[in-house]
C-alpha cells in the first residue's frame, strides 16, 4: 500500500484534508481517485490506513479509517554528523541514511570542506534535505524523518558532544590500529552512537586529535578506500547490521 507524508494529520471528526505537494502528487503523478486507499503518515509518528472520498487539483479529501501500529524503533539512537559534501553526493547520503534510520544529521564544515555555503544556501540547503529525509521515511517505512539541523562547524560538534553519554567514533584514513567492526563487537551495545564522517579530502591529524580530546575513537573502515559518502552510509549499516533493527528479531 503507498505511503504519504505530511506535517500533521489533523482530523476532523474521521476525515482529513490533504494538500500541496502531497495531493498533487497523489492526483496528479500517480492518478489516485475516489476509493483508493492509501497510508497516511505524519512528522508525529502518527499513521492511519486512509481512503479518497474526493480528490481535486489542490486538495484531496480522505476519511480515515483506522489507525495503524507504527513499526518499532531501532534499539540504538545513531547520530551522523557528515562534514558537507558537493550536492549530490550529499543528497545521497541524507537519502540512504535516512532510509537505514539514522535519527539525526549534523552537517558540518572542517578544514577540507570543498563546498561552502553563506548563511541563505545554507538555509535553502537544510530545507532541502529535509524534503528528502521525509520521501525517505515514506520509503522506509520508518516512524518520522530524520531530524537535520542547521550548518555548524565540526568544533561546535564536538563540543557539544564532549558529555555525551555514546559511543562517538570519528572515521579516519590513517587509523591503523582500531576498525568499527571489531570496536562494536568488542563493545557493550550502547543506546547512543554518534559518529562523525569528513569531506572528500579527510581530515587533517590536528582535527583527529581534537576530536579525540572530546572523547571521539578514532576507527578505520578497514583497507578499502572509500568515497565519503559511501563511507557514511556504510557506518550506518554496520552499526544497525551489528547493534540495531537490520533484522527480523527484536532485540
Amino acid at each position: 500500500m503507498r505511503r504519504f507524508f505530511i506535517e500533521e494529520i489533523k482530523e476532523r471528526g474521521n476525515t482529513c484534508i490533504i494538500s500541496g505537494a502531497e495531493a498533487k502528487h497523489i492526483t496528479r503523478v500517480l492518478r489516485m481517485g475516489r476509493r483508493d486507499r492509501f497510508i497516511l503518515m505524519d512528522g508525529k509518528g502518527a499513521r492511519f490506513q486512509a481512503v479518497i472520498d474526493s480528490a481535486g487539483r489542490q486538495e484531496v479529501l480522505v476519511t480515515l479509517e483506522k489507525p495503524l501500529p507504527a513499526p518499532p524503533h531501532s534499539p540504538v539512537d545513531i547520530t551522523l554528523c557528515q562534514s558537507l559534501l558537493k550536492s549530490r553526493p550529499m543528497d545521497f547520503v541524507i537519502q540512504k541514511t535516512s532510509e537505514l534510520g539514522v535519527d539525526h544529521i549534523f552537517p558540518f564544515s572542517s578544514e577540507r570542506t570543498v563546498t561552502r555555503l553563506d548563511d541563505n544556501r545554507s538555509a535553502n540547503r537544510v530545507r532541502h534535505w529535509r524534503e528528502i529525509a521525509r520521501s525517505a521515511t515514506k520509503q522506509s517505512d520508518r516512524v518520522t524523518p530524520a531530524e537535520i539541523v542547521p550548518l555548524s562547524s565540526l568544533m561546535n560538534l564536538t563540543g557539544q558532544w564532549k558529555k555525551k553519554d555514546a559511543l562517538k567514533v570519528i572515521l579516519w584514513e590513517e587509523e591503523d590500529s582500531k576498525d568499527l567492526k571489531g570496536l562494536l563487537r568488542a563493545s557493550s551495545p550502547a543506546k547512543h552512537f554518534i559518529g562523525i564522517v569528513g569531506p572528500e579530502g579527510g581530515f587533517s591529524r590536528e582535527e583527529v586529535e581534537i576530536v579525540n580530546e572530546a572523547g571521539f575513537i578514532s576507527v578505520s573502515m578497514g583497507r578499502r578506500i572509500l568515497r565519503a559518502e559511501t563511507a557514511a552510509i556504510t557506518m550506518v549499516a554496520i552499526v544497525q547490521y551489528e547493534w540495531g533493527d537490520l533484522s527480523l528479531n527484536e532485540k
